[in-house]
């Protein structure tokens, strides 16, 4: 048990270690894993660890807030910045000054937040929306998100200048499929607490039902388990918690997989078709005037990013036209 963190596996460690690490610092540290993982109780970790522990630890889904509200969420407003701002109201930083800011899923952000976040990370200051005077800010940041921020930046969705600002302590979270040897520790953790909510007395576990529950691939990582064993102990009438099979149905994970990984196939052909066309009317030209960045209206280097992800030899355009 590392603060609410349950595990034993050489995976888990690695992460706990790089907790203890980085925990007494102010570094800001990005948080990377599947959903259901526990990215947030991983921030809480380093937030009690640190010296800011005894100061606030405020949490914001950054994908729960409505684009046109997040500034707002994160910074504050002033009265009469907007329709609807009757008063003055402090944003999250402003709550979070002196301890710690957990951004979750951060890759979420608008492009405006983004470049607004970016400032208080390089200044340390920031300002209300409808606001003049600059506000210092003593806040900590963590951030988390389920996204590859890479591909995103590829593909024009989150800036890179604002991805090495996060990314100054970088800690991957393992998916529980990567640590097996921690479900029967965290079924125990979890028979214990909703056996103690329920009032039951529960103190087994059935044999086949552990073996299934090692066997499972938990696409829900933690977060399925842990609603699993909370069901089961629901509809357990004996001392033996067994689980049922049906509620570990794999169908619909492999389904998903596969259509996703179909789509993204289908997406990735389509654009591949339209910059190759493009560089065969620009003879194999990425930029200047009649190059095919212009033709498709994209910035060189992203274009030059698509090209080399996509596997594209520009060079065979040249020498079809003999050029």
């Amino acid at each position: 048990m590392f603060e609410e963190i349950v595990g034993i596996s050489p995976a888990l460690h690695a992460v706990l270690s790089r907790i203890s690490k980085v925990a007494p610092s102010n570094s800001t540290v990005l948080i990377t894993g599947e959903t259901g993982t526990g990215k947030e109780l991983v921030a809480r970790a380093i937030h009690r660890r640190s010296h800011r522990a005894s100061r606030a630890f405020v949490s914001v889904n950054c994908a729960a807030i409505p684009r046109d509200l997040i500034a707002s969420e994160l910074f504050g407003h002033e009265r009469g910045a907007f329709t609807g701002a009757t008063q003055q109201r402090l944003g999250r930083f402003e709550l979070a000054n002196g301890g710690t800011l957990f951004l979750d899923e951060v890759g979420d952000l608008p492009a405006e937040t983004q470049i607004a976040l970016l400032r208080v990370l390089q200044e340390y200051e920031f300002e209300r929306v409808g606001g003049t005077r600059r506000i210092r800010a003593d806040v900590r940041v963590i951030a988390a998100t389920n996204r590859d921020l890479e591909a995103a930046i590829s593909a024009g969705s989150f800036r890179s200048d604002l991805f090495y600002r996060l990314n100054v302590f970088p800690i991957e979270i393992p998916s529980l499929r990567e640590r097996r040897a921690d479900i029967p520790l965290l079924v125990e953790y979890f028979i214990d607490r909703y056996a103690r909510k329920a009032g039951k007395n529960i103190n087994r576990v059935n044999k086949k039902t552990l073996e299934l529950l090692q066997s499972y691939p938990w696409p829900g990582n933690i977060r399925e388990l842990q609603n699993v064993i909370e069901r089961s102990v629901i509809v357990c009438e004996t001392e033996n918690l067994s689980v049922d099979k049906s509620w570990l149905s794999q169908q619909p994970r492999d389904t998903r997989i596969g259509c996703k990984l179909h789509f993204s196939q289908m997406l990735a052909a389509t654009e591949k078709e339209v910059i190759e066309e493009a560089l065969r009317e620009s003879e194999g030209r990425v930029f200047g005037p009649s190059g095919a960045a212009v033709k498709l209206g994209l910035a060189r280097s992203t274009l030059e990013s698509k090209i080399r992800s996509l596997n594209i030899n520009k060079k065979r355009f040249t020498v079809e036209l003999g050029t």
